[in-house]
């Protein structure tokens, strides 16, 4: 091999390098993520609570980080709850179903792609919980089915209001009717927790879609939503194509998903706690506003008793 030779070679080698294409593995593992105005560090969002300064996009964030925001560092009680037996059908398509789940587990830390905790937001103890989209898209299963049921139950023992924060695209097609079914359990569940006065609020996030915004996501006492966030049934140009009509801007998003109805408030990050404790207080009679008006319309029935005797 002469020197002309080992120059082209050593170029095609650099050339290589420099066009190698980053892996999602490695852009998880740097310090940087990309937004409105390219590249910006890791840390910086954090410490914005993963909200871009710029264009105030509300990255997506786990559940630790999300019940970190919402209660206080680390100052909530994590419960562990059941797991049923992993891939039930023996499902495999490109990948089998168990080394899919064994990827999210190693990836997310997390048994299956629900988490539930206990709390306290303004003073009231609250038990919640929060999916992780980087869990198989927070796809809904048997083990998510029987967490979310878990939080219900500690929920109802309790005597405390149930929060949800919605994430993901939907059941989880490798369990087929098993994750189906969890649409009804859920439903059913919730509707224990409401015969019992007991609020359950939703807080959707982006992207809450497919039989989750059927079932869990769309039966609480109170909507709120994260700005911008992706909320739906079927995606849009399924729909498009189905109507054959040009949809409007921003369909699906929860500013006109506010604005026709479906759901009550957009919420910052920074304001969910505030917010959902101000809410919570009110449902509760926690309020001291109500509670003087309580007192008295009390003593006006009361002197009403006596002139009446």
């Amino acid at each position: 091999m002469n020197w002309i030779t080992k120059i082209i070679k050593a170029g095609e080698k650099i050339k290589s390098a420099i066009h190698k294409r980053a892996t999602k593995e490695d852009i998880a593992n740097s310090d940087w993520t990309s937004c409105c105005k390219g590249p910006i560090l890791k840390k910086d969002l954090e410490t914005n609570l993963w909200v871009c300064p710029d264009c105030n996009k509300h990255h997506r964030i786990n559940p630790k980080q999300r019940f970190d925001i919402l209660f206080g560092k680390n100052n909530y009680e994590i419960f562990k709850t059941p797991i049923p037996k992993d891939d039930p059908l023996n499902w495999t398509d490109s990948k089998s179903y168990k080394s899919r789940l064994k990827s999210a587990r190693k990836k997310t830390g997390m048994e299956c792609g629900m988490m539930v905790v206990s709390g306290h937001i303004n003073n009231i103890r609250v038990t919640a919980v929060a999916s992780d989209f980087d869990f198989l898209g927070a796809s809904m299963a048997a083990a998510e089915g029987e967490a979310f049921l878990y939080g219900i139950q500690h929920a109802i023992e309790n005597k405390t209001p149930f929060l949800c924060i919605s994430a993901g695209g939907g059941m989880r097609m490798m369990e087929s009717l098993i994750s189906l079914s969890q649409m009804t359990r859920t439903t059913l569940a919730i509707n224990e927790l409401k015969n019992k006065n007991l609020p359950y609020l939703v807080c959707i996030t982006d992207p809450t879609a497919g039989g989750i915004t059927a079932s869990y996501a769309m039966l609480g006492d109170i909507h709120l939503a994260e700005p911008n966030a992706l909320i739906a049934f079927a995606g849009a140009r399924v729909i498009q194509g189905t109507v054959k009509e040009e949809l409007p801007e921003g369909f699906q998003k929860s500013e006109y998903v506010e604005k026709t109805g479906f759901i009550d408030l957009i919420v910052e990050r920074k304001d969910l706690s505030e917010k959902i404790g101000t809410l919570l207080s009110i449902l509760l009679k926690k309020n001291s506003v109500i509670n003087s008006d309580e007192n008295e319309t009390s003593e006006d029935s009361q002197s009403l008793t006596k002139v009446a005797s």
